[in-house]
């Protein structure tokens, strides 16, 4: 839809022609300058004709363009929904050496874990319009990949470049949850969620999982852990040539969701991470009530524009008619 933001100042359009009409009557009503030295001469009965020059089409085009400019143009696209309030959800996301393990099928053969989950939570990212997404990878430690941001194209990449032994081989659970928690401390007033996918227990970091599970639960953040692993390993790892099944610590998984208020899950293949994900919407629903926004564009630059180039060619007209003037 088109409007002006200002239509008002279409009232300054007849300006010109107003100043036009009263300029006769004040030339009028001015007294005339006797001066006795210029008697002799007699000038001061010459009559001075007022001026009643009028503009013409050109000018009148150039005015009405520039008040068109003013008035400010714009273009409003369609109504756009958004959710009054979306959800915080920080990914904490395992890259270590286990998660090279080739035991997950996915589209009719074998994958390592960490391909299947990066597959799998894509998807459930680009669903996500309206949430605040944030993404933490964890190994040895963890490091914030992406903040909280509702540009879920940049998180849903930066998964897609995480690497195994990016951050080390071992599991910081600890400080992946300690982490999580931090970059919560400015988001008060919103459904704050960590979901933390990992397929091992413990065996890194600064911070004890059961302190992270403190902070955690003072700051009332709800937890949803994922463990990820078939229960029938094909024995082929990256860093460890023969698995001999899996290292999952899920009592520490299930009393950290238990703990926070949230769920664990086992994610044994890629229908099973599905659910998963499916399940979180409906456990973590955002509000009902939604406010409208309505993209602008601006286009007071085309009458602007042309104005300029009006000027110009009227100036160029103006030059080349004083050159042919004879001297």
């Amino acid at each position: 839809m088109f409007e002006f933001s200002w239509p008002w100042l279409f009232l300054l359009l007849p300006l010109p022609l107003t100043l036009l009409l009263l300029k006769p009557a004040a030339s009028n009503a001015t007294t005339r300058l006797r001066i006795p030295s210029f008697a002799s001469h007699n000038l001061n009965n010459q009559h001075v004709e007022p001026s009643a020059r009028k503009l013409n089409t050109l000018e009148w085009l150039l005015w009405a363009l520039l008040v068109t400019a003013s008035a400010n143009p714009t273009w409003l696209d369609e109504p756009i929904s958004l959710p009054n309030e979306g959800r915080d959800i920080m990914l904490a996301v395992d890259l270590s050496g286990s998660m090279t393990e080739q035991d997950m099928a996915y589209n009719g053969q074998y994958v390592d874990r960490l391909t299947m989950v990066k597959a799998v939570l894509s998807d459930f990212i680009e669903q996500r319009q309206g949430d605040r997404l944030g993404l933490i990878l964890f190994g040895d430690t963890a490091f914030l990949q992406t903040p909280l941001t509702r540009d879920v194209k940049t998180v849903s990449k930066m998964l897609t470049e995480a690497q195994i032994g990016l951050v080390g081989r071992a599991t910081a659970i600890g400080d992946a949850l300690g982490l999580s928690v931090k970059r919560f401390a400015s988001k008060k007033e919103s459904n704050r969620i960590v979901v933390l996918l990992t397929d091992g227990q413990n065996t890194a970091g600064n911070l004890d999982p059961e302190d992270a599970l403190l902070l955690a639960r003072e700051e009332g953040i709800k937890v949803y852990t994922i463990g990820v692993g078939s229960d029938n390993p094909r024995g082929f790892s990256l860093f460890n040539m023969s698995s001999g099944g899996s290292n999952l610590d899920e009592s520490l998984l299930k009393n950290i969701a238990e703990q926070t208020g949230g769920l664990y899950f086992r994610a044994k293949d890629v229908a099973g991470l599905q659910q998963i994900y499916a399940e979180l919407d409906k456990l973590e629903p955002i509000s009902a009530d939604e406010q409208t926004f309505r993209p602008q564009t601006a286009l007071f630059y085309y009458p602007l524009l042309l104005a300029i180039l009006l000027i110009s060619a009227m100036a160029f007209l103006k030059t080349v008619r004083a050159l042919k003037e004879p001297s």
